[in-house]
């Protein structure tokens, strides 16, 4: 029952939305990739997060370069040690690796969520300079050029947007 209303009312979608568009006057489209890429601040804000993680980054480094070594002395003169010795530094190296491991994880995971933050942050700048255009122009539609496969009489204000962004 509810694949069937739900299938319908897509269909209905479907051929309801492009009549909408159709129906307005003004359209504009705008470049939303490109204005994010020639952001001004986007290359402030990538240095400010990767000092904001520089240490973390450090740690890591450290603690894998420490894990190599241990890897290399292990490989190198295991043979030659005490089988508890042995034990020991085989433990010592999972331990370390499995610290390694999580510490790297959680790094990652907290580094694409700042820069996810700051990106939304730049995104919302942009989209409001879009919206104040749009008003100030009265287009009834803007869309983003990368979901227009062809346009013919289509303004396209990513320059505008730019210019205000700056």
């Amino acid at each position: 029952m509810f694949n069937r209303l739900f299938t319908i009312s897509m269909i209905l979608l479907t051929i309801v939305t492009p009549f909408k568009i159709l129906a307005c006057n003004k359209i504009a489209m705008v470049n939303i990739n490109n204005i994010f890429q020639q952001y001004p601040k986007r290359i402030e804000i990538a240095k400010k997060l990767e000092n904001e993680f520089e240490h973390e980054a450090n740690e890591l480094q450290l603690m894998e370069h420490e894990i190599q070594n241990k890897i290399q002395y292990l490989q190198h003169y295991g043979s030659n040690m005490k089988i508890n010795e042995r034990n020991e530094l085989e433990n010592s190296l999972i331990k370390q690796r499995e610290n390694f491991s999580n510490k790297a994880q959680e790094f990652e995971q907290n580094n694409r969520r700042r820069q996810a933050e700051e990106r939304d942050k730049i995104l919302v700048i942009i989209q409001n300079t879009v919206k104040n255009i749009a008003a100030k122009y009265k287009y009834d539609i803007v869309l983003d050029a990368s979901t227009i496969v062809y346009s013919n009489k289509v303004k396209d204000i990513t320059n505008e947007v730019l210019q205000l962004i700056r």
